[in-house]
């Protein structure tokens, strides 16, 4: 990556798709954005970036999040539309015991206990 670089966008398209615009050479970004479920198709204009259709927008802004951030971890600028942030998970239920209390073995309806 060269100092300066034009940081690499990942939009959500006009039509509703999510894309990526900016140059993408170097071959490391393009292996994160492949991991990430990206698809490099020929376009007029050279290459067009862009996840798959119809994947629903959990699906779609999750890939997105992620691979904006393998990029950022791999130092490229990058800027990630606001609409595509995936939301961190929610925080799990309060703390307590790891699994419930034993429960005390009791004799079906009509029988009476062992003892």
């Amino acid at each position: 990556m060269t100092p300066g670089a034009e940081p690499i966008s990942i939009i959500r398209g006009r039509g509703g798709q999510v894309e990526v615009e900016g140059v993408v050479i170097e071959r490391l970004a393009r292996d994160v954005l492949r991991r990430a479920g990206f698809l490099f198709e020929p376009s007029l204009h050279g290459r067009w970036i862009r996840l798959p259709f119809g994947m629903g927008r959990d699906w779609e802004n999750e890939h997105a999040t992620w691979a904006a951030e393998m990029l950022i971890a791999s130092r490229y600028p990058v800027r990630l539309a606001p609409d595509l942030r995936h939301d961190a998970p929610a925080p799990a239920a309060p703390s307590g015991p790891a699994r419930p209390a034993a429960m005390t073995a009791q004799a079906p309806p009509g029988r009476q206990q062992r003892r």
